[in-house]
């Protein structure tokens, strides 16, 4: 049956945690509702404590683009079990419980993290916002709501020049962009097999692209395909490892990854995602 809106069950599942949390940047708060694009669908969601309704612009006959996208079948009291029974985890836990990882289109993934380095979350959104206003399919939308785009796809940015790239205000990013949407429309090199190969040899085979470094590479790596050993390392997340696990202690980045591939556990992407949103947003160092 095709519907243009459904509720479907969860539990501890925090919708508005989940969506700020800097793991995508196409979501807007209009109250009471969350608006975004995911693929070639407009989306409004809103929660409650233990069902998610979403309202599409047109009828859906399948919804399970939405459930896997938010990953709302995942055990979650299960993940968090795994978790190192230690007081910085303890309090990420407690302060952003219910925050899940979504589960992302590995192209929009990959772009919108080359566009977000030295950026803040809000400038992130402003440049990807532009980005599939220029350059996106319009899509259809509800009633009374701003227009809507898909994200672009690497054949239409890499017809764009880097100065209407630049235009998009990416900055130094634009040659990147540019330069992985070719390679990728131009079939010389292939997202889908990356979720095929052990994890060492994804990061390695994504660090070979344009403008990615270890820490977008981990980003893709877990916000797109689900490994769960990549921990992306930013400046937050530098900062919560440094400030809760070692605050009298100068430790360089490469022990720091050391440190997180032993000590968070089989789910060590799930916990650096909450270390992330904790520090933030929850400890006064955001503001």
């Amino acid at each position: 049956m095709r519907r243009q809106a459904t509720t479907f069950p969860v539990k501890d599942y925090n919708l508005a945690a989940t969506l700020s949390s800097g793991q995508s940047f196409r979501w807007q708060w209009r109250e009471p509702n969350w608006v975004g694009v995911i693929g070639a669908h407009w989306v409004r969601l809103r929660s409650d404590t233990f069902s998610i309704t979403a309202e599409a612009a047109e009828p859906v006959s399948d919804w399970g683009w939405l459930t896997e996208y938010l990953q709302t079948d995942s055990d979650l009291s299960g993940v968090l079990r795994t978790f190192p029974d230690d007081e910085p985890m303890r309090a990420a836990v407690a302060a952003c419980h219910g925050l899940r990882l979504l589960r992302q289109d590995p192209w929009e993934c990959l772009a919108s993290f080359i566009l977000s380095s030295t950026k803040q979350i809000v400038q992130i959104q402003q440049i990807v916002a532009l980005l599939c206003e220029r350059y996106g399919q319009p899509l259809a939308v509800a009633p009374r709501q701003s227009p809507g785009y898909a994200f672009p796809t690497p054949g239409r940015l890499a017809r764009v020049t880097e100065a209407e790239l630049r235009a998009c205000k990416m900055g130094f990013r634009a040659p990147y962009l540019l330069a992985t949407a070719s390679l990728i429309a131009g079939g010389q090199f292939e997202l889908a097999r990356l979720g095929q190969l052990p994890v060492e040899t994804a990061r390695a085979e994504l660090m070979k692209l344009p403008g990615v470094g270890r820490k977008i590479a981990d980003c893709v790596l877990l916000f797109a395909y689900g490994f769960q050993s990549a921990f992306p390392v930013d400046v937050w997340v530098l900062k919560a490892l440094r400030r809760l696990y070692f605050p009298r202690k100068h430790v360089s980045l490469g022990s720091l990854h050391h440190f997180a591939a032993s000590h968070f556990g089989p789910w060590a992407g799930y916990a650096q995602q909450y270390l992330f949103h904790y520090i933030r947003t929850k400890t006064g160092e955001g503001r």
